[in-house]
């Protein structure tokens, strides 16, 4: 007796295991009803077009999108309008290292995500519409003109623009200098953003490293890898 019912629990647990692994058929109102809040929530939101960068422009923030408001952890700033993910840890990075280094930011200096209709589409500052983009205090620092920041301001920007790996790019370096301009500068899925990502994320995460934690920009290690990165992004221009 005792062997049988050692040989029979398997299979009536083979039973009831089949029977709950045979999945339900979805309810087909349902199903109609989730297809179309897709359709009308990329209606809504996408726009079939890319910023200069290759990243999409989206219509909205805060709204069912990629482009949420984010926190600048260490900052008064309220937080950002900008593509949630790897783009957000690397922009929010740059932001915090401003504010430590460079010149404390206040409320309303950075500018995050634009609506399409508002940026010009052939400059680099159409990647705001992509969530892919920040401006710091525009005012100050006018399209079209040099000279904005001081050379130890400078010094730190370059740094920065190193130790991302030359993934986010400055506006000073372009044809038409946008120095208020901070933007991300490989197109989607690139598996370098995303490995950059996790390591800043790391960095922040472990007491006295990370952005505002004393850092050294005058080094000549730092120095050397700064400015080989200025020769790399100026000369792909």
């Amino acid at each position: 007796m005792v062997a049988t019912a050692v040989t029979t629990l398997p299979a009536s647990g083979l039973l009831s295991s089949a029977a709950h692994a045979i999945p339900k058929a979805p309810d087909p109102k349902q199903l109609r009803a989730s297809i179309q809040r897709l359709v009308e929530r990329n209606e809504r939101v996408l726009t079939g077009q890319t910023s200069r960068n290759g990243w999409e422009m989206e219509r909205v923030a805060d709204d069912h999108g990629h482009v949420y408001t984010r926190p600048v952890p260490g900052t008064p700033l309220d937080g950002i309008q900008v593509r949630m993910g790897p783009v957000e840890t690397l922009l929010v990075h740059v932001l915090r290292r401003f504010h430590y280094e460079i010149d404390e930011l206040r409320k309303g200096d950075v500018v995050g995500w634009r609506a399409p209709s508002e940026v010009r589409k052939g400059l680099a500052e159409s990647n705001q519409a992509s969530g892919t983009a920040v401006q710091v205090r525009p005012g100050f620092y006018p399209l079209g003109s040099r000279g904005g920041f001081f050379p130890f301001q400078l010094a730190v920007i370059r740094d920065i623009l190193a130790e991302l790996e030359g993934l986010v790019r400055w506006g000073g370096d372009e044809p038409r200098p946008d120095e208020a301009l901070f933007f991300i500068d490989v197109r989607p899925g690139n598996v370098r953003l995303i490995e950059t990502a996790e390591r800043i994320r790391a960095l922040s995460n472990t007491p006295g490293e990370g952005a505002g934690s004393s850092i050294d920009v005058s080094s000549p290690e730092r120095r050397r890898a700064a400015e080989t990165m200025e020769r790399l992004q100026r000369s792909a221009l």
